[in-house]
């Protein structure tokens, strides 16, 4: 009997990862139900779930294996690194804003991927600003790629076929370039940018005719067009592009424009959305990854300042790329100590962190991102979840401090 393609992929993810072995049986059940959601493909020689793990026969997913699932290390697993703080757009919601300094040069940029890696991490995303400006992009993936799985995320502007080639050259995995709407002006509109629809496409276009290349769109959902049930016509429209995958997410409360509780997502529109998620991964083609299922409750919780870190184009250490705060500075302290100061602050839950603590920013002031006093000072306050599914398997446990709702604004204002 021949062995069907998908017996030959297992096969082929469990031979490269033999201290699967080693995994405790129940993460190895949770493991199990949790890639059933997905539908595994091939990008070149990559074996792909989906674009937030590295590919499943990867050295990167080697190392989680050993250092997250079977040592259950407390080291962070995923990281986020602006590389430039440059962009040819100014979308209302970005999450980088505010930030601002110094940039980092590119041997400091290096340094600080090496010190991710050794932390653990095993996934790491290169951001910015646009990160196609950074000019020696193609050398930090390189350094970045040797044993950690790395995706750029873009906006598309100014991708050529050569630099492309180059990048997945380099070791790039995947790229997700960003589009939010399927109409021009509407993209444009939000992004602040005429001609950023068109690039975004001729992007995606370039990326699917690079050899080996997992190409993904990242779309950033208001809660009108949740609301409204537009979620259903947009990946309509990006299954039309030929994609391997939607990398969905919401806007977050990260600035003080969206520092209302009509903006943000409740968890019954979560749950909503990891309900389409789900319904169009059990179909063909362009597989669908919602970030909020991906830190719910029901699966690997938010993870920010101990899973997940992010450095921004200046150095600056947060727990993640929506939360406006600040830990240390690259250049100022070591990272090891930094992360392990924030992962002390930072135990996960089974919430988006921003989502449910967003109007203490607001009460801390106007400048974001917020220095290391006001962050402790914030944390201390903050309103603190159970750990999720997954946490509960690893060890973690509820904090002291645990309340399961955040402050009012009338509370705060008092």
């Amino acid at each position: 009997m021949t062995a069907s393609p998908e017996r030959l992929a297992l096969a082929k993810v469990a031979f490269a990862n033999p201290n699967m072995l080693r995994v405790r049986p129940d993460i190895t059940l949770f493991m199990s139900r949790y890639m059933r959601r997905f539908r595994m493909k091939s990008a070149g020689r990559n074996l792909i779930l989906h674009s937030h793990l590295p590919p499943l026969n990867s050295p990167a997913y080697r190392r989680f294996v050993s250092r997250h699932l079977v040592d259950r290390a407390p080291g962070p697993s995923h990281a986020q690194i602006a590389v430039t703080s440059a962009c040819p757009q100014d979308c209302a919601y970005c999450y980088n804003k505010q930030r601002s300094g110094t940039p980092m040069d590119t041997a400091t940029i290096l340094r600080v991927v090496g010190e991710l890696k050794s932390l653990g991490v095993c996934w790491l995303g290169l951001t910015g600003g646009e990160p196609l400006l950074q000019p020696d992009l193609v050398e930090i993936t390189r350094e970045a790629s040797d044993g950690c799985a790395v995706k750029l995320f873009t906006t598309g502007c100014g991708l050529t076929p050569r630099r492309a080639d180059a990048l997945a050259e380099a070791g790039l995995f995947s790229t997700a370039v960003s589009v939010d709407h399927w109409r021009a002006e509407v993209h444009d509109a939000g992004r602040r940018s005429a001609g950023a629809f068109a690039a975004a496409l001729e992007a995606v276009d370039v990326l699917k005719r690079t050899s080996g290349m997992h190409v993904s769109v990242s779309s950033v959902l208001s809660r009108e067009m949740i609301r409204r049930g537009d979620v259903h016509r947009l990946l309509s429209f990006l299954a039309g592009l030929g994609i391997d995958e939607a990398w969905l997410s919401e806007v977050k409360p990260t600035l003080g424009a969206f520092w209302d509780d009509d903006l943000v997502i409740s968890e019954e529109e979560r749950l909503q959305l990891a309900a389409v998620q789900d319904a169009y991964n059990r179909g063909t083609g362009m597989t669908v990854n919602y970030l909020g299922h991906f830190e719910g409750a029901e699966t690997f919780g938010c993870n920010a300042g101990c899973k997940m870190v992010y450095v921004d184009a200046f150095g600056e250490v947060s727990p993640c790329v929506f939360l406006p705060m600040s830990f240390g500075n690259v250049r100022e302290r070591p990272l090891a100590e930094i992360v392990a100061e924030m992962r002390a602050a930072f135990p996960g839950q089974d919430r988006c962190f921003v989502n449910q603590n967003y109007r203490l920013l607001a009460a801390a002031g106007e400048h974001l991102p917020l220095d290391r006093a006001s962050s402790l000072d914030l944390v201390a306050g903050a309103a603190w979840r159970p750990p999720s599914a997954f946490g509960r398997r690893l060890g973690a446990r509820a904090p002291e401090r645990a309340r399961v709702a955040a402050p009012t604004a009338t509370a705060i204002a008092r």
